[in-house]
């Protein structure tokens, strides 16, 4: 959207010089490292440890080595407590070394919000990989290429001219490969293929869907243009725009997962979609749109601080700011607290939400006392005075760590390798938001310290708001995707993953009520539309309804939401527990409870699906009384009654929540029992 670059100076936290950290200049250009650097990239086991784990470039699961790369259109292994993507090599491109010395396997050239170039300079190989392309483009500079497979080759063959040939796998995949000049291909054994002499050119590899012939003049007709990157850009609120750098001759064809299809705009006429055209993804189907410029349009959220529909009766007013009272007693600065950050960011978040219940109830005389606690919880983090723990800056990546995750990876959950940023700093900038609303000359003394506690996982970059030398751009959102990953600087065979996107979806919340309270309407648009794609993203892929038909059956049989979702696994269980901690996992995704909550459960039919899911789970011994609140808290969406005398019974609550919060959630239901 149209930006004005806003006067808003970052505070500097200091630097910190040593850390666990990994170097990046093993893998990314020289030209590169004087940047901030991703940290939660789509590309991030490609710049990580040697750098050899697979990463998902829809459609296709891709595998650098020191001089080759390779492709996988993957299969699914599956059963009902989890399945992911099978990569197995099914098409290799090697260069001859040109470099026998050369220790680097690959260097990262250049990046963009949807693609990446790979070089490989011991083999002068480029590879464009771009998401959502059916192709897989490489450059080549005067080498002899070798193109393989761990399958056998049941057949090869080449058009007149040298420039398509026709690969048959032992495994019924079909490929092809395209390229700009003629080159001279031969089947050398049953597993490889030479070429005879140097190949300078663009070649092009595709499979064809389900080894189908009637696609194969749809590849053809596309395979002369091909994108080298692309952008993504908020044009204007709840609208984001895709423009990708195309070269060759002709229209572009890429591919859309289900949450694009669902998204893209009606008057996006440059667009056409090709329903017959699709690929398997554990994302959905991926099908076929071709044009080099997408607009996707996510629903228009509102950004309230308070309930959607009020608190409309006195006695439910009452009964709130009886338990409103006694949470805020029991509010000490003195006491012990988890000096992690995630533990301390929820409980000063928990303490801001009793001074909005306090607005909504119209009960102000408990601001004040608030006020104070959340100035003495939040101050020293900002100043840093708070002795166990405090924020600094990696100038190695670009962001906020902590002292102890700097020291130790496994503190502070990851927080010190970037795991989970916009999670952590999300709690704190709810609190610091609703600080900065009742009390705005406090707002004014630490709005630096605000703005770079936002910008560590919301700079927009591209020049637009100031902050991209020190941060990278929107550290945590994935931009094709359309939602938020963890897992920061830590090598995962599975890629990327998140547990909760509620606590994503909070983060951008936090960072829009941030925009409300200093009065950024620029923060207000970008974090709103981004929170309601992160809503959209959590429907799609973490809600599993019982017409689940993108799942397999088996899973969706057992399952009503996604316990970790990986880039190329969906899993039942969590981190911390297994997959029959149903109450768990519902609550992992929908906390904190906000106003929202709302629209991110707005499917009363689901609501009821996973609540009648989830209840005989708090049968199990042990079962905690904070978890069950979030059960009730669900159960009120189309229960109001029921959930609240159970609400009553509940005894403690979670670290993020309180009575009073869960009490505001209950009344502010609508009155009628939905049966």
């Amino acid at each position: 959207m149209a930006y004005s670059r806003p006067e808003n100076e970052l505070f500097k936290f200091p630097n910190c010089e040593d850390s666990v950290l990994p170097d990046p200049s093993r893998f990314f250009s020289n030209h590169l490292l004087s940047n901030p650097l991703p940290t939660n990239s789509f590309f991030q086991n490609f710049t990580l440890s040697k750098g050899d784990q697979p990463e998902y470039i829809h459609p296709y699961l891709i595998k650098p080595a020191k001089s080759s790369l390779s492709i996988s259109y993957p299969s699914l292994f599956q059963n009902s407590d989890f399945f992911y993507e099978v990569f197995k090599a099914d098409i290799v491109i090697s260069g001859s070394p040109v470099d026998q010395n050369s220790t680097k396997t690959h260097q990262i050239s250049s990046f963009s919000d949807l693609g990446v170039n790979l070089d490989f300079p011991s083999s002068n190989l480029r590879f464009f990989l771009v998401r959502g392309s059916p192709f897989i483009t490489c450059s080549v500079s005067f080498n002899k290429i070798t193109i393989s497979t761990s399958h056998e080759f049941v057949s090869f063959s080449g058009n007149s001219s040298c420039t398509k040939h026709t690969a048959k796998l032992s495994n019924n995949q079909t490929w092809f490969i395209y390229t700009t000049a003629p080159i001279k291909l031969t089947k050398h054994d049953n597993s490889s293929i030479h070429c005879r002499g140097e190949f300078s050119g663009v070649i092009r590899i595709a499979l064809l869907p389900n080894s189908n012939p009637d696609f194969e003049p749809v590849l053809d007709r596309f395979s002369r243009s091909y994108p080298v990157s692309g952008e993504a850009d908020f044009t204007k609120p709840f609208t984001l725009e895709y423009k990708w750098e195309k070269r060759g001759h002709g229209d572009l064809l890429m591919l859309a997962h289900p949450l694009h299809l669902k998204l893209l705009s009606k008057d996006n006429e440059s667009v056409t979609v090709m329903e017959n055209i699709k690929y398997t993804s554990i994302d959905g189907d991926l099908t076929g749109v071709v044009g080099d410029s997408w607009l996707l349009k996510p629903d228009t959220v509102p950004i309230t601080w308070h309930s959607l529909k009020g608190i409309k009766q006195d006695s439910s007013r009452e009964e709130i700011i009886s338990a409103l009272i006694k949470d805020v007693i029991a509010l000490n600065s003195s006491a012990p607290v988890s000096s992690w950050s995630y533990h301390y960011g929820k409980v000063i978040a928990r303490a801001a939400r009793l001074a909005l219940i306090a607005e909504e109830v119209s009960y102000l005389h408990v601001i004040p006392a608030i006020s104070k606690y959340l100035k003495d919880m939040i101050e020293p983090w900002l100043d840093g005075s708070f002795g166990p723990n405090s924020f600094v800056y990696d100038p190695k990546w670009g962001g906020l760590i902590t002292i102890q995750g700097a020291k130790n990876a496994r503190e502070d959950l990851g927080y010190g390798i970037y795991n989970n940023h916009h999670i952590h700093l999300g709690y704190f900038l709810y609190a610091i938001a609703v600080l900065v609303k009742i009390d705005p000359l406090w707002g004014k003394s630490y709005k630096p310290h605000a703005y770079t506690l936002m910008a560590d996982y919301m700079t927009l970059g591209k020049n637009c708001d100031g902050f991209d030398s020190v941060f990278p751009r929107l550290r945590c959102f994935d931009f094709f995707k359309l939602h938020s990953w963890s897992g920061g600087l830590t090598v995962f065979a599975d890629g990327r993953n998140q547990v909760g996107p509620s606590e994503a979806v909070n983060a951008y919340y936090s960072a829009a009520l941030l925009g409300l309270a200093y009065g950024d309407v620029h923060l207000v648009a970008v974090a709103s539309t981004i929170m309601s794609l992160e809503i959209h993203g959590a429907k799609m892929w973490w809600q599993v309804k019982e017409d689940n038909v993108m799942y397999p059956k088996d899973f969706t049989a057992k399952n009503r939401l996604v316990g970790v979702l990986w880039s190329t696994k969906r899993d039942s269980s969590l981190w911390f527990g297994d997959s029959e901690w149903k109450e768990c996992r519902l609550g992992q995704q929908l906390l904190p409870l906000i106003p929202v909550s709302e629209i991110l459960f707005s499917d009363v039919k689901f609501v009821k699906q996973l609540v009648k899911w989830t209840l005989p789970a708090l049968k199990r011994d042990g079962v905690k009384d904070g978890w069950k609140g979030f059960v009730y808290a669900l159960e009120s969406v189309y229960d109001k009654y029921e959930a609240l005398e159970k609400s009553r019974g509940l005894r403690e609550f979670d670290d993020g929540n309180s009575l009073s919060n869960l009490l505001w959630w209950v009344h502010s239901r609508d009155l009628e029992r939905r049966w």
